[in-house]
């Protein structure tokens, strides 16, 4: 069952990805997080950062946001240029920032435009397209409406997070309309949503043997061996976990001192590094790199986590 990493803004950029890839196996195929439009253009620093995983041989597909057929050639059109031949819709961001836009889980319900996407996907022999969504924006069976339409489309796969946008990332995930979609599909699922062990794995493998695979975000952040430890079928030890941890983040720490500017820009930038990690390192070190408000005390923080 193939393993997906999940695009999470804030968290897996151009460096966590590298890095990730140089320490940690597993991983079948990584995403970008959402590439947009910026005053009509493709914003500069996605597509640099999009231009440099290229260049690392780092398995990575390009994932935009759009709430029209123009924003969606525009943005197709410039990761086409860089050398890319997939590429992956986001109908799944649940926030009000871009679902007001018409786009993330709003696309859902407009069925013209996907209608029109369609059409556009159907004709480009040359790229392969994937679409990761919600079940819908505000009800849960909105993805009714839509299934036509992509059952109209031979895509890579469909991942499907079975909650509505409005649930955010919280909530019960609606398992009976996920099954529904399996059934409705013509296309091959991926499962993603509140993984975060290897018993959520098997679950799901168990569950839903017949799905292409599943797609993980904060499980990864929390534990980023999962993936190669469900795959090996060896589970680590807390302090086999810490070392590669450590290595990681040493890594990741470097490159910041040397490419940012300034205490606070490469505070804020490693900091969201433990969001997720307080089971491993321990809610002390935790605590302590959350208040650290310099590279010094950074750096004495993490000196309690123990190995």
């Amino acid at each position: 069952m193939e393993i997906h990493f999940a695009p999470l803004q804030g968290h897996t950029d151009y460096y966590y990805r590298k890095f990730y890839s140089d320490i940690y196996d597993g991983i079948d195929c990584f995403y970008s997080p959402f590439i947009r439009l910026e005053k009509g253009e493709p914003r500069k620093q996605d597509i640099d950062r999009l231009r440099k995983s290229a260049d690392d041989g780092i398995n990575i597909v390009p994932q935009i946001i759009f709430g029209s057929t123009k924003e969606f050639n525009t943005l197709t059109t410039a990761i086409k240029d860089l050398g890319f031949n997939r590429i992956d819709l986001n109908l799944g961001c649940p926030y009000p920032m871009q679902t007001s836009k018409h786009r993330g889980a709003a696309l859902i319900n407009n069925i013209q435009v996907m209608e029109a996407v369609a059409d556009i996907i159907n004709k480009d022999k040359e790229t392969s397209y994937s679409i990761k969504m919600r079940l819908g924006l505000k009800e849960p069976e909105e993805w009714t409406s839509l299934m036509p339409v992509l059952n109209s489309m031979k895509l890579e796969h469909l991942t499907i997070h079975p909650r509505i946008g409005k649930q955010m990332y919280s909530g019960e995930i609606n398992e009976e309309q996920f099954k529904l979609i399996i059934k409705e599909s013509n296309n091959p699922i991926i499962w993603n949503g509140d993984i975060l062990n290897i018993e959520d794995i098997k679950r799901i493998q168990q569950e839903y043997p017949q799905i292409k695979g599943i797609m993980i975000g904060r499980g990864l952040l929390a534990r980023p061996s999962l993936a190669i430890e469900w795959k090996s079928g060896e589970e680590w030890t807390k302090k086999e976990r810490l070392q590669k941890i450590l290595q990681f983040h040493s890594l990741l720490f470097e490159t910041y001192e040397n490419t940012l500017c300034g205490q606070t820009q490469i505070l804020q930038k490693i900091k969201p590094f433990w969001e997720y990690l307080e089971d491993e390192i321990g809610r002390k070190a935790h605590k302590a790199i959350k208040k650290a408000i310099n590279t010094d005390k950074y750096r004495a923080a993490l000196r309690l986590i123990e190995l």
